[in-house]
């Protein structure tokens, strides 16, 4: 007969191993590293009722199925507008065939003088696959209130040109259609990248 004190430690021993596999099996997979800031959860900039350039009522369920960046700007703006969006088109070449699943989105904080085909022209300079998208002054204001961006149109000079102020932030949507991430504008392209395959990789 075994020595009940052997028996009773091999048991313990068992139901710790036990314990430590059920412990093991129900830990959850460590969230992404995202280099840019996690917003997840926020209950704001949930959607957008806009024109895109090719004149078609747009909002976000379009682009459903795609990792979506969306920033907003002006065709005038002489440089954190082009910095960033020459930035966000460079990350996603650098994501090869899985660029495709990537929608860039540049929504235009100055209706007033970016029209349908000065967006257009605009954003295509950068990439044939962004899409730009505007709105009357009301349908701008809403927007840009709902996403927390600040626009203020500044005092115009003596030729009647101004500058706006806005916030120099890239929001990015996971393929559900979810608010996920919010990247300034002057991140790198690699940083970009990395962060976009990581979403990329939740819906894979």
């Amino acid at each position: 007969m075994k020595n009940p004190r052997i028996l009773a430690a091999c048991v313990a021993a068992a139901a710790l191993i036990a314990s430590f596999a059920l412990a093991y099996a129900l830990v959850k997979p460590a969230p992404p590293r995202f280099e840019s800031t996690d917003i997840s959860g926020v209950d704001w900039g949930r959607d957008f009722h806009l024109t895109g350039d090719d004149g078609r009522p747009r909002e976000l369920a379009d682009y459903r199925g795609k990792v979506v960046a969306v920033y907003f700007g002006y065709t005038s703006c002489p440089d954190e507008c082009p910095t960033t969006l020459a930035s966000l088109a460079r990350a996603i070449d650098e994501l090869g065939t899985d660029g495709r699943k990537v929608q860039g989105l540049f929504i235009t904080v100055d209706p007033r003088r970016d029209t349908q085909k000065v967006l257009a022209k605009y954003v295509r300079s950068f990439s044939d696959r962004f899409v730009g998208l505007y709105g009357d002054v009301a349908a701008t204001r809403r927007t840009c209130d709902d996403f927390k961006v600040l626009a203020e149109v500044g005092p115009a000079r003596h030729d009647g040109a101004y500058a706006v102020d806005h916030t120099d932030l890239v929001y990015v949507f996971d393929a559900k259609g979810r608010l996920r991430l919010s990247i300034h504008g002057s991140a790198a392209a690699d940083s970009i990248a990395h962060d976009l395959r990581l979403l990329l990789a939740e819906t894979a």
